[in-house]
């Protein structure tokens, strides 16, 4: 049991790396991106992460731990950001506000990535198939959240390696919560319902307080829209039919 578990999060860790790091791989390997592109970029990031808070994330915990539970959790992962932002808004320089931009989205994705480690340890403990289905899901989202931590950081000057390695950050969560999942499945499905609504409160908070606004800064024309709008399609198709 012990060996099959170790296999199971150095799988899960290694399909999160693959999307994650797939989508930071595309950011980098750009160099130097127009605005227009980056705005587009982080708008169909933040449509495509809307999408599957609202159509897959928010329903599944109110499923597990009930319309109550699931709201008073999206609530706190709402506090609990707003306090984080207004502890990392220190500086006004727009290199610090894309850094600040970056480092928001990269909680979000972190904290989104530990229930989906929870959902593909809970999906190989009820059979391979749903977990490696899963873990496919998983890491197609990945690559735009990918993007979404790279796009900023370009705009900020950080180096490729920098930027590749905090990518790399925001996937580890994955693992762990695979880890975590193997055990918790059989005893309590009300802690998986109410990580995903945390995640849900914090994702929320993060796409509309920070990467909108940010894609329509870097780019007010209507592709900036469009990409929001073709994200959220993209998560709806996504969420419908894999």
């Amino acid at each position: 049991m012990k060996s099959s578990i170790g296999l199971i999060v150095i799988f899960s860790g290694v399909i999160a790396l693959i999307g994650t790091m797939a989508g930071a791989f595309l950011g980098v390997a750009m160099k130097r991106p127009s605005r227009k592109f980056l705005g587009n970029i982080i708008g169909f990031a933040s449509g495509l992460m809307l999408s599957i808070v609202v159509f897959e994330l928010i329903p599944e915990a109110t499923e597990k731990t009930g319309f109550l539970g699931a709201l008073l959790f999206l609530i706190l992962g709402i506090i609990i950001v707003v306090i984080i932002d207004r502890i990392s808004n220190l500086s006004s320089n727009a290199n610090s506000q894309y850094t600040k931009v970056a480092f928001m989205v990269a909680i979000g994705i972190m904290l989104h990535n530990f229930p989906e480690g929870l959902i593909m340890g809970f999906g190989f403990v009820n059979g391979e198939s749903l977990g490696l289905k899963m873990s496919v899901i998983i890491a197609i989202h990945d690559i735009p959240e990918g993007l979404a931590v790279a796009a900023p950081l370009m705009l900020s000057g950080t180096k490729s390696g920098r930027i590749l390695f905090y990518a790399f950050l925001t996937a580890l969560p994955t693992a762990i919560g695979a880890w975590i999942g193997i055990y918790i499945g059989s005893i309590s499905i009300n802690i998986l319902g109410s990580a995903l609504a945390f995640a849900s409160g914090v994702m929320l908070y993060v796409i509309y307080g920070e990467m909108i606004p940010q894609s329509k800064k870097l780019w007010s024309g209507t592709t900036s829209t469009l990409g929001i709008l073709f994200g959220i399609i993209v998560g709806l198709i996504m969420t419908n039919v894999l």
